[in-house]
Parts: structure tokens; sequence; C-alpha cells
């Protein structure tokens, strides 16, 4: 469910949407999302100061309550 969105909001705000892929490493309380997007989509997804991926983190964070585990966000460069 959370990385649907992630993936979904990462696509529409990408240049290149076709290069977005996102990975989920589940472990006893923390779920690590790894998101892959072009290098030239990187900046745009992390913004300004981080602010559109603080935002994303923001989202998610309110899925904590609801499933008990947190989330970490990650942003990779994909060549």
């Amino acid at each position: 469910m959370v990385t649907d969105f992630v993936e979904q909001f990462a696509k529409m705000i990408a240049n290149y949407p076709e290069d977005v892929q996102v990975e989920a490493n589940e472990g006893n309380e923390m779920i690590e999302i790894v998101l892959h997007a072009n290098q030239a989509d990187v900046g745009k997804l992390i913004g300004k100061e981080g602010k559109m991926i603080g935002a994303i983190k923001t989202l998610i964070s309110g899925c904590k309550a609801k499933d008990g585990k947190s989330y970490r966000i990650n942003v990779e460069a994909i060549n």
C-alpha cells in the first residue's frame, strides 16, 4: 500500500516515469523503501532543501499508527 503510493507519486513528479522503481526491504520494526529514479529526477524527488521527500515522509508516517511499523525512504539514482 505505502510502496504503491510512493511509486505512483514519484511517477507523477518525474520527467522519466518509466525509470521509477520502488523496492521495499522489511525488517522487524522498520520498512525501508528504496526509490530508484533516473539521475535527472533525483533532485526533483528530493526537492529544494529536502522538502519534497520530507512531505512524502510525513504522509507515510501516518501509516505507522495503522500498522505499527516505521518507514524510511531512500532515493537512489540509476544510470
